[in-house]
């Protein structure tokens, strides 16, 4: 018997390597959260979130699906950025 397809969530976080320089983090700490007076913040990383609904028999076929995408076009850069690819709950999927 077949698995019939459901909906699934998976969340992509990109960020910079932990020895890399991140220019957007390090402007947000400095122009915005230190001069806001949040002196006790002392690094801040930036990094890009995405969420995808993706139809597929089980969470880890559409975690394996979008982490071969994330791969094949490049989403993120493999020798600057990390990229963890993670399924979420069901309540937090997304629509259109």
């Amino acid at each position: 018997m077949k698995t019939p397809n459901q909906y699934h969530t998976v969340e992509v976080i990109v960020q910079n390597k932990p020895l890399a320089r991140d220019p957007e983090g390090e402007t947000i700490h400095r122009n915005l959260i230190l001069k806001g007076g949040y002196d006790k913040v002392t690094g801040v990383r930036a990094g890009k979130l995405l969420r995808m609904t993706v139809q597929a028999k089980s969470g880890q076929e559409a975690e394996d699906l979008v982490r071969k995408l994330c791969d094949d076009l490049r989403i993120y850069n493999p020798a600057a950025h990390s990229c963890e690819v993670r399924v979420v709950e069901e309540e937090d999927r997304i629509t259109e």
